[in-house]
């Protein structure tokens, strides 16, 4: 009767240990601009329910790092461009800005800090050099600053880079080099990474490949396997992702930093803003992902999977359009923590929605119905409505690009309506061709088609309702301690 149960305890606990680690490594980048942000404690606790124990911050907001203190949420906290130039000219500076973003929200509200990001893809082309002469001196006053805090064990620095910063002149991946013009820069970061314990931070994006080459196999892009595969030696790459991650991994090796440790940074799918970007795509990229990461998939050249930072979590409707309008729809889930699309998260755990969100009242401004839609104000009154608001769904092949003219109006007086928080006299001001209405004008999917059935008139969070952040409870690793103190006396018991 003990050999029994003592099996099924062995049993109940093995079941344990599984869901430990399912979501054991699972990262996500939270994003915060946006008009209408979700509390920070509302944040963590979507973090916490959906298993996301990871997660990657571009700046060092005080209100969220408070939010993630005692949380069990392990953090990467990222250094803008902007400030480069400073902290790359005074090790005074960069010992203030540890001091101030690192050491006190390890100290006081006992935030789990792991990494450091020194800039954000400073080497792209598309900056023009802008950040070439600071971000290494930034990246070696930060990392000195740290070790004068006491903190060089504890939080390693990382730089994360697009993968523009290497390539291969062959076409497959053991070609991979870093480009010739950053070669010798790059080389000192990765040195100077290698001998500071840090990972190198690379970016990619199978999304983007697709959006700029209309010739790019769509099914390369996704991880279910292609008819076309790319073909290195003995190797068969079926996916972009495995091909651009071992060009690294191959560029790495041919200069003498093979076992440099690599993290993805950045991966995922948007949802609108572009014909390619849709929540059938989303679903079925990100999905895959999650199916690698749980069954411990790595890359032909690097076996074990890397730590992985999906992005993004939620929606950012204020942040820039200049790479196109899906910049602002990368989110998992909508900007109000609203699922988009489900995801099987491992034993048979789906995707929760943030609890707790307050919204403003249930009213939208919409195009009058008496409103002729030849009236000359109306492509003003759309402009001026879509120059503070977000209008990236009205885009061709967005979801709301199917609409009609009067309803296209109606979508950006209410985008300015809400992002206006709904103020008196904000849906006042398209000279007459707009009204106040209680009925929810979005359309139904049955009417539109495909490209239009995701569009949704949104109501904004109202941000002045949410109370005070409270601690979002026990952390992983007290649940991970309990789980050690359980097998223990587990042991104990099989051993007598």
């Amino acid at each position: 009767m003990k050999y029994f149960f003592n099996i099924f305890v062995l049993w109940i606990l093995l079941v344990t240990l599984d869901k430990c680690l399912t979501t054991e490594g699972l990262g996500v980048n939270w994003g915060t601009r946006a008009s209408h942000p979700l509390p920070p404690d509302i944040v963590v606790k979507l973090l916490k329910e959906n298993g996301f124990n990871k997660v990657k911050l571009f700046e060092a907001d005080p209100g969220v790092l408070k939010a993630l203190g005692r949380s069990g949420v392990q953090v990467m906290v990222g250094i803008p461009n902007d400030m480069l130039a400073p902290l790359s000219a005074s090790v005074r500076a960069a010992e203030q800005w540890v001091q101030q973003n690192v050491s006190s929200f390890i100290s006081k509200n006992g935030v789990d800090i792991r990494y450091v990001a020194v800039g954000n893809e400073p080497f792209l082309k598309d900056y023009k050099d802008t950040f070439l002469n600071t971000t290494y001196p930034a990246l070696q006053n930060v990392q000195a600053a740290l070790i004068k805090a006491g903190l060089g064990r504890q939080v390693k620095v990382t730089i994360p880079i697009n993968a523009d910063v290497y390539q291969t002149d062959t076409g497959v991946p053991s070609g991979g080099n870093f480009r010739s013009d950053i070669h010798g820069l790059m080389m000192n970061i990765v040195k100077f990474l290698s001998d500071n314990g840090g990972p190198l931070t690379i970016n990619i994006y199978p999304f983007l490949s697709l959006y700029a080459d209309p010739h790019f196999p769509i099914d390369f892009a996704f991880f279910s396997g292609t008819s076309s595969p790319v073909i290195d030696g003995s190797i068969s790459y079926t996916n972009v992702f495995e091909a651009n991650y071992d060009t690294l991994v191959w560029a790495l090796e041919k200069n003498g930093f093979g076992s440099l440790p690599i993290i993805v940074g950045e991966i995922g799918w948007p949802t609108d803003g572009d014909s390619n970007a849709n929540i059938e795509y989303a679903k079925k990229f990100n999905q895959g992902l999650l199916d690698r990461i749980s069954r411990g998939i790595g890359t032909p050249k690097r076996p074990t999977p890397p730590d992985i930072y999906l992005f993004g979590l939620v929606d950012e409707d204020t942040k820039s359009i200049q790479p196109g309008n899906f910049e602002r729809h990368w989110g998992v889930f909508y900007y109000d923590g609203a699922i988009k699309y489900q995801l099987n998260l491992g034993n048979n755990q789906s995707l929760k929605a943030a609890k707790g969100v307050r919204y403003l009242a249930r009213k939208w401004c919409v195009m009058a119905p008496d409103a002729n839609v030849m009236d000359p104000n109306l492509p003003d009154s759309i402009n001026y409505a879509c120059s503070y608001a977000d209008c990236t769904s009205l885009g061709y092949g967005s979801s709301c690009g199917g609409l009609d003219v009067k309803s296209n109006a109606s979508y950006a007086f209410n985008m300015y309506y809400q992002t206006m928080n709904q103020q008196k006299g904000s849906c006042e001001r398209f000279h007459n061709l707009s009204v106040i209405t209680t009925i929810d004008p979005s359309p139904s999917s049955s009417s539109l088609g495909r490209s239009s059935s995701n569009c949704r008139f949104e109501i904004m969070i109202d941000v002045g309702r949410h109370e005070t952040r409270v601690n979002p409870g026990t952390s992983s690793a007290t649940k991970i301690k309990h789980f050690s103190l359980v097998l223990l006396v587990l042991v104990f018991m099989l051993h007598y």
